[in-house]
């Protein structure tokens, strides 16, 4: 095995379970994340920490971001001290946060010009995914940088696929979190309808998630909801913002997604009912209180 010199920029729910799969592979990590105390597991397992982006990049081949919002990507790759401050010739840097296509893009103009490589490469699959290093990784880029990265992504995920050039990977996420949307209103408008018809919600999900209506979202995050878990596997907060985005490229696309509009005024509604901080099945909580049940 190559041992390779990687930063790892973010540190949160999926993060943190990511990057130990590559520490785990005998890699060399360099972390930044804005709360140290967040990266303490990490770096127990002997990564090395950085006090800044530029840091992480400077001392990195492979470069990882995964972070909130466009805006967070914007600031690491591009402020001051920001991975393309520091980056070298031929360094590859991948984000994996899901983000705009067009920053995408414009992160690899920018890395074209420094003489570095970048992928777009989001991810689907929750904590559990991260967790058990069965990602879906979604890329966007140049087929040769993809194939030198190849063999890291296969530490993170179980399919991995290049989709196409830059901002392909986030264009893929965008249909992802469509479908994820507006089949999280069927999950939890057939567990609504279960519980006040009187059935056992869990014997409910044992049968039909044998059945046509089965999916990950049902026989996961259902579980879940039955449960009563509404932890985190991905915030509802940055669920609004990946529905948001997806929204803005359906306009500029002149194309009509009333399923997806729907979903995302419902979880805005969760985000209003200081809901956001729960995991996706919290759309369960919102509809149970607009049907006067919670």
């Amino acid at each position: 095995m190559d041992r390779r010199r990687i930063g790892w920029i973010g540190t949160g729910v999926m993060g943190t379970s990511m990057c130990s799969h590559l520490i785990g592979a005998g890699h060399e990590l360099s972390i930044h994340t804005r709360t140290r105390s967040k990266a303490s597991s990490l770096l127990d397992r002997g990564a090395s920490w950085c006090g800044s982006p530029a840091e992480a990049s400077e001392k990195s081949d492979f470069v990882f971001t995964i972070v909130g919002y466009p805006e967070d990507v914007e600031e690491v790759y591009f402020s001051d001290n920001g991975i393309l401050a520091a980056s070298r010739t031929g360094t590859v840097l991948i984000d994996m946060t899901t983000s705009r296509p067009s920053l995408a893009q414009r992160i690899y103009a920018a890395t074209r010009q420094k003489g570095c490589h970048s992928l777009d490469a989001p991810v689907s699959g929750g904590d559990v995914g991260a967790r058990q290093a069965t990602l879906a990784i979604m890329v966007g880029g140049d087929r040769e940088v993809y194939e030198k990265t190849l063999p890291l992504l296969n530490h993170l995920g179980k399919t991995v696929s290049l989709m196409g050039g830059p901002g392909s990977g986030q264009h893929t996420k965008m249909s992802n979190q469509i479908a994820i949307a507006s089949g999280m209103i069927g999950v939890v408008e057939a567990l609504l309808y279960a519980v006040r018809a009187g059935l056992d919600p869990a014997s409910l999900l044992d049968i039909i998630g044998t059945g046509a209506a089965g999916s990950w979202s049902l026989n996961n995050l259902g579980r879940r909801i039955v449960g009563g878990d509404f932890n985190p596997g991905f915030f509802i907060k940055h669920f609004i913002k990946d529905l948001g985005i997806a929204l803005d490229e359906a306009r500029r696309m002149r194309i009509a997604l009333p399923g997806l509009a729907l979903a995302h005024q419902l979880y805005v509604a969760a985000s209003a009912m200081d809901l956001g901080e729960l995991g996706t099945q919290g759309l369960y909580r919102v509809l149970e209180r607009l049907n006067g049940m919670g």
